[in-house]
């Protein structure tokens, strides 16, 4: 065992009051990769607060311990974990002025170490990938509910493993979580298939003003848009999985407008040779090499002609380079 992964078993063993947090926003590998180690911590008899200050989006609520994550953390910890975050102003208001986090564990390329301990690997293809590697060794079961969390993560972000970076490991780890009982049909049509009503009309609001132009094809959601549809969340409903799988188009860009000066946008690259994390670090954000998102201050027409500019700046140099 390495120096690093003795330090964490040791950490983990000698608290026992424990905070886990993730990143607002929450998707699957944030949400299973909390409840994973939480569940787990629990077994072992140690008291552990999961919270996520934009909480659990329906799509996740049949999960094992999803009641249990809370929004506002209460009280002293022995220990606190951030999972799946890339940086701590991705944790929004749940770290609540606490500091540095005495453990990250997370998968992002882009992300900095920002922890007193920090484990970070970017060949993974989820945080639960992470975790299903390092738990044993750690001293931490995989039980059934645990092992549907670590499963949720896998498939999720991967899209059900259809990503570039699905692995030979990320296959071996889900037969194992199979073996363990976790209905893996199930967890891909909760997590990837089903959708809400909201949500639907949510997604047509978006298609409806879908556009293409050098390479880009992107679709905006205002604040508009999310009132009328009745969607509740302040994200694209993963609508960017779909304007994602549609034809001619080398990069496909979302939009969501989060208030009068400030818009989310994702970036997901639909050619191998594309980096669209170095797109989103230009704008103080991050993520993976075919995956990135930001959240970008300005109206929502200032930041489309930014970032549409910066896409385009990026896609050209990437021609370029492959010419």
């Amino acid at each position: 065992m390495s120096d690093l992964h003795q330090a964490i078993k040791e950490k983990f063993q000698a608290a026992q009051h424990i905070l886990i947090v993730s990143h607002i926003r929450p998707d699957g590998d944030a949400i299973g990769s909390m409840l994973a180690l939480g569940l787990a911590l629990q077994e072992i008899g140690k008291d552990v607060q999961m919270v996520m200050t934009d909480g659990v989006p329906s799509t996740f609520r049949h999960l094992p311990g999803s009641d249990q994550i809370q929004g506002k953390a209460k009280g002293d910890f022995d220990l606190v974990v951030t999972v799946d975050c890339s940086d701590i102003k991705r944790t929004g208001s749940s770290l609540d002025g606490r500091g540095q986090p005495d453990i990250v564990i997370d998968h992002h390329i882009t992300t900095e170490p920002f922890g007193a301990l920090n484990l970070i690997e970017p060949d993974a293809v989820a945080t639960t990938s992470v975790l299903a590697r390092h738990m044993p060794e750690w001293g931490l079961p995989i039980t059934t509910p645990i092992a549907a969390s670590l499963m949720t993560g896998l498939v999720t972000d991967t899209l059900g493993f259809r990503t570039a970076n699905t692995s030979p490991e990320a296959l071996r780890q889900a037969a194992d979580l199979l073996e363990l009982g976790v209905d893996m049909s199930a967890l891909y049509f909760r997590s990837l298939v089903r959708r809400t009503f909201t949500a639907a009309r949510y997604w047509g609001a978006g298609l409806s003003n879908i556009q293409r132009t050098d390479g880009i094809i992107y679709v905006t959601l205002t604040l508009d848009d999310r009132q009328a549809s009745g969607y509740t969340g302040n994200d694209d409903a993963d609508l960017i999985n779909v304007v994602s799988s549609i034809d001619e188009a080398d990069i496909a860009i979302i939009f969501v407008e989060q208030n009068e000066q400030k818009v989310k946008v994702s970036w997901r690259g639909l050619q191998q040779h594309l980096d669209v994390a170095q797109i989103a670090k230009q704008f103080g954000g991050g993520g993976h090499k075919a995956a990135s998102g930001a959240e970008v201050r300005g109206s929502l027409a200032e930041v489309q002609e930014r970032v549409l500019r910066a896409t385009r700046k990026s896609l050209n140099s990437s021609y370029s380079t492959s010419v």
